[in-house]
């Protein structure tokens, strides 16, 4: 069996030089947690000047960039990202901001010609995702969606997995995560306020699980969806980790969906941020020579739970195959930030292409209006 083994080693070695002579030059538009993620991997690169920062709150930015160690002197702020665009001369930005400004605020950069790392989820709804994706177009500047876990090791080896044919033709997915208690608000109220984040579970974490499994087979454009959200942990005083802010969640805590894919394939999806379960089940590839069976973390992690298994058929005989965990101490956002800037810096392929983030938010946003109606729906995704 050794020899199926080595059809999935995985080439974990990294040769480049970002040596350059002029830095390039990053805003960051939004000072929230997620901000301290980017900041971090920017620090460490040589290449790069964080120039400017903006932030809605008085004073927020110049906070935030002293509390992660910039030089504030070296730094412009600005009470919105237009008079930042308005006045800067950036090579790039990071739109970290809650939900329901991150079209606004990626569309303006790109009119400004400026390229843009935009924190998953991509946006809200898929009318917005369309005129990002058609912004993108028009500027030809390079727009990237913040997936880091598309740079783990071990998400690389399900999609080399699938691609190798071990698998056969791919029919059902079954995929999801969750949380028995994971609403997140330690930072603020923003991602539960319907105002704010527009979208909760689904944006937070459904995307990634949408990504780990769309990615591994080639993203297919989505047909159908029959979609099921509800609120009942984030309006419970009882059953909430966040019981302070029953009055004010509006958003899902959980979602479901039955999605039809090109090619014949079917895609089962559920996600929580809070449920009476520790996980809603494994993630499962089934294709007509063979099933991936990948084991679910308690909390998304943007990796796998534990070794991978193959079930499929040698000589005649049941068997399966185990696919080691890979043990990796890789730092994948700042992959994600250094794979942004060279690509562009080259005027590269972006490392998450919107147009195959443009099917993932029209899965959650086809998922939110067929519950909203009750009823399955057609996903009208318009050419770019």
């Amino acid at each position: 069996m050794g020899n199926i083994l080595d059809k999935f080693k995985e080439d974990l070695s990294v040769a480049l030089d970002y040596s350059k002579n002029d830095k390039i030059r990053v805003g960051i538009i939004g000072t929230g947690w997620i901000a301290e993620a980017h900041v971090a991997s920017y620090k460490k690169c040589p290449d790069v000047e964080i120039v400017a920062c903006a932030d809605l709150i008085p004073g927020k930015a110049e906070k935030f960039c002293e509390d992660n160690g910039l030089d504030v002197s070296k730094i412009h702020f600005y009470p919105s990202h237009k008079e930042m665009l308005d006045v800067e001369e950036l090579d790039c930005v990071s739109v970290c901001t809650y939900n329901m400004t991150h079209a606004e605020c990626t569309i303006y950069a790109l009119n400004k010609g400026v390229n843009v790392l935009l924190e998953k989820p991509m946006c809200v709804t898929l009318d917005e995702a369309v005129a990002i994706c058609r912004a993108e177009k028009a500027s030809g500047k390079v727009l990237s969606i913040g997936f880091q876990p598309r740079f783990d090791p071990n998400m690389k080896m399900v999609k080399k997995i699938v691609e190798s044919g071990e698998l056969g033709e791919i029919y059902y997915i079954q995929t999801g995560g969750g949380r028995r208690r994971g609403i997140p608000a330690p930072f603020g109220t923003s991602f539960i306020q319907k105002e704010t984040a527009g979208i909760g579970a689904l944006g937070d974490i459904g995307c990634y699980s949408l990504d780990m499994v769309l990615n591994a087979i080639g993203y297919p454009k989505p047909l159908t969806v029959t979609g099921y959200k509800s609120d009942f942990f984030g309006k419970s005083a009882k059953h909430s980790n966040i019981p302070q802010y029953a009055d004010i969640f509006g958003v899902d805590d959980f979602a479901a969906a039955f999605v039809r894919l090109e090619g014949g394939i079917i895609l089962d999806f559920r996600i929580a941020w809070a449920m009476h379960l520790d996980t809603p089940g494994d993630t499962i590839i089934l294709g007509k020579e063979g099933g991936l069976r990948i084991p679910s973390t308690e909390c998304w992690n943007g990796s796998i739970g534990g070794p991978m298994t193959i079930y499929h058929d040698v000589a005649g005989k049941q068997v399966e195959t185990i696919i080691p965990e890979i043990k990796s101490d890789t730092d994948n956002f700042y992959l994600k930030i250094r794979s942004f800037l060279d690509a562009s810096m080259s005027g590269g392929e972006p490392p998450v292409p919107s147009s195959q983030i443009l099917y993932n938010q029209a899965i959650i946003d086809g998922i939110a209006r067929s519950s909203e109606l009750g009823r399955e729906i057609e996903l009208d995704i318009p050419e770019i």
